[in-house]
């Protein structure tokens, strides 16, 4: 059995399309449904379990979870950049992690997790993920409780048995539920649908123009191809980046989603919300040699294609993945 924690989510339920395509069911969900849209993620998928995240840990902290447990993806959190509850993040994000890789290691299970981009704060320390991640300061709540968690398996010596993928900004299918922490190609295909057009934050960066600001974007079938790959290299451990690594404007991103459309480009460069400038990131993008170097060789997919096939089989008509 394959244990999913978040297998509702974004990219839970993305892997657990791609276990389908391997010919794996034996699946178990670990998530929180409530009454948000997640289901939809789940409905033309093909699992065997489902348990509340709550629930879940009692399970493991009473060690009743039966099975073979072949793996353990943690891709569980909370994700929002704007939650200011750090008592809650620390509890949810760094607490449960820990409590889940103990049992997984006492089940001698593969165990991999997500990370996270934030984890760099402004990038003044780069973005390289073969260096020491002692000096990295987060610059939100979310970004340090995924940090936390990083320095525990560090100071726990388990980093060379266990996988952390410090994803940067992912885009796909499966993401609708996410409201304001969707990715701008989902939110720019609703607001062309709309308007016509997209809304841009200006820059106040003077090395960068409107809407020139840089991200590296990455589509979501690309992360489950490297997760895939890490459950068939169970040799292959560490704390690895997981972008493209290159860099791509935001002004590029919404012109892939235009040219996807077919509809003429419209975009609105509008001010940024003061809160925002103080920490706003300006440019992120993956150093990648450390993921190639473990031995992944697979090529990713480049934003054109990647938005084109997102906008086109999935949103236009708002579509989910499926294995039914």
């Amino acid at each position: 059995m394959i244990i999913i924690t978040g297998g509702a989510g974004f990219i839970g339920s993305a892997m657990v399309w791609k276990l389908n395509q391997l010919g794996y069911q034996d699946i178990m969900i670990v998530d929180r449904l409530g009454t948000s849209k997640k289901w939809l993620n789940l409905r033309s998928l093909k699992w065997r379990e489902y348990r509340h995240k709550t629930e879940f840990l009692q399970l493991i902290k009473e060690d009743k979870v039966k099975g073979n447990i072949e793996a353990v993806i943690h891709l569980g959190a909370c994700s929002a950049t704007t939650e200011l509850d750090m008592d809650f993040l620390v509890e949810n994000n760094l607490n449960y992690s820990k409590s889940l890789l103990s049992w997984a290691r006492e089940k001698c299970a593969r165990f991999i997790y997500a990370s996270s981009a934030a984890t760099y704060g402004d990038g003044s320390n780069s973005f390289d993920d073969q260096k020491s991640i002692d000096k990295l300061e987060p610059i939100n709540r979310y970004g340090y409780s995924k940090h936390l968690f990083d320095v525990w398996v560090k100071e726990q010596k388990l980093s060379d048995s266990v996988v952390g993928l410090k994803f940067f900004n992912v885009y796909g299918p499966n993401e609708v539920h996410k409201g304001s922490m969707q990715s701008v190609v989902s939110k720019a295909v609703k607001e062309i649908k709309e308007t016509g057009q997209v809304k841009l934050f200006k820059s106040y960066h003077p090395d960068y123009q409107d809407g020139c600001q840089r991200r590296d974007f990455i589509y979501v079938k690309d992360c489950i191809s490297v997760m895939n790959w890490f459950l068939e290299n169970p040799k292959s451990n560490g704390l690895f980046n997981l972008g493209t690594g290159q860099a791509k404007t935001w002004r590029e991103l919404t012109g892939a989603v235009f040219k996807a459309m077919n509809i003429e480009e419209n975009i609105e460069y509008i001010e940024m919300p003061a809160e925002l400038k103080s920490h706003y990131q300006y440019f992120t993008q993956a150093s990648m040699s450390k993921l190639r170097n473990a031995g992944y060789k697979e090529k990713f997919e480049s934003l054109e294609d990647g938005v084109k096939d997102y906008v086109q089989n999935f949103l236009v008509e708002e579509k989910y993945l499926s294995s039914i």
